[in-house]
């Protein structure tokens, strides 16, 4: 009777569906503020909503090269993308109108058809932080912290709630690293300006200014343990110096997103499946598990292959990388380990 009943309550918890549907926010859309004058009406300005929140969004998870490829993309085929829009709270009034604040969502699985049709790989990002480190030259004269803009200014411009661009505190160590690898500061190991978050993502970046004040910037990163370098050439144009390094500042940062989304893309047309054993000492674990694992936006499904008193097999589908999920997994309090060439899945 009492194996009978966990049947049942397995039933309930899996088998209703065997979709586990993401709760991730990672296609919600917040924010987005827009003006309502007297003679908008409600419907009109949804539509605006809608039009700025999936820009907004195609902006946040795909390549910039393939953003271009969505920005036309018809209204009505948009409209059709969203689950629901809402106005989450009214602002201040001004002279020309009252602010609104919408919150827009989009449908995880008609996102991924759109993206299968298109041919287009989008980006979820686990681990924002990217540690990082500007450095002047100019006139063959080395700036690390003191008299150097792209240190003191860098996170106060183009400020973005996708990556966390850390800059480490002066300290005399990373002077006499640069200072020691000065005449070949490209060919520096990077790892070594950072020695606390070797494990992290991080960047060096070259800025090097001409006597005709263009700038070449030269980009050295490790992103999820894989090494790119990139190359960048500006043209002063008729700004103020300040302003121009500002932009500077700013495409670079444009660049160094772009590079972390390409570490972290995602091609639903190559889904993996995962075999898994989950022990079933604790009736709660059924429902921790599943609780938990609707929040992990690249796992699509759960299925169960085959239970008894003690365990349960499942078959995960998910996309993207193993290593990935499991880091994500991890951050659900969820274990993943591999033990006699068998997955056991626990929560903790």
């Amino acid at each position: 009777m009492k194996f009978y009943k966990q049947i049942i309550f397995i039933l309930i918890i899996f088998l209703k569906t065997e979709t586990l549907l993401s709760q991730n926010n990672l296609f919600n859309v917040n924010n987005i503020k827009l003006i309502k004058k007297d003679k908008i009406s409600n419907s009109v300005l949804a539509d605006q909503a809608i039009k700025k929140g999936f820009r907004q969004l195609i902006t946040k998870i795909l390549l910039k090269e393939d953003v271009d490829k969505l920005l036309d993309l018809d209204f009505n085929l948009i409209k059709k993308l969203v689950t629901y829009y809402q106005i989450s709270d009214l602002l201040e009034e001004n002279t020309e109108g009252e602010f609104v604040n919408f919150s827009v969502t989009f449908d995880k699985d008609k996102l991924h058809d759109l993206f299968f049709k298109k041919g287009i790989l989008y980006s979820e990002i686990s681990d924002k932080e990217l540690y990082i480190l500007p450095i002047s030259i100019k006139n063959d004269e080395i700036s690390v912290f003191n008299k150097n803009f792209f240190y003191t200014n860098w996170n106060k411009v183009f400020e973005n709630d996708l990556i966390e661009f850390i800059l480490p505190i002066e300290n005399i160590e990373i002077i006499q690293i640069i200072n020691k690898n000065k005449d070949d500061l490209i060919e520096l190991n990077i790892s070594n300006l950072f020695q606390e978050y070797t494990n992290k993502n991080l960047a060096l970046v070259l800025i090097e200014e001409n006597k005709s004040k263009n700038a070449k910037v030269y980009i050295k990163s490790k992103i999820q343990g894989k090494s790119i370098s990139k190359n960048l050439d500006f043209n002063k144009k008729k700004l103020e110096m300040n302003n121009y390094n500002e932009e500077i500042i700013s495409e670079i940062k444009k660049e160094l997103i772009n590079l972390v989304k390409s570490v972290n893309l995602i091609d639903i047309r190559t889904p993996s499946f995962l075999n898994v054993t989950l022990k079933l000492n604790k009736k709660s674990n059924l429902v921790i598990l599943n609780s938990r694992v609707k929040k992990i936006d690249s796992i699509e499904n759960v299925f169960v292959q085959d239970f008894n008193k003690d365990s349960m097999n499942l078959r995960i589908k998910y996309l993207g990388k193993l290593e990935k999920i499991i880091n994500q997994l991890k951050k659900e309090n969820i274990n993943l380990q591999l033990n006699n060439d068998q997955w056991i899945i626990k929560t903790l």
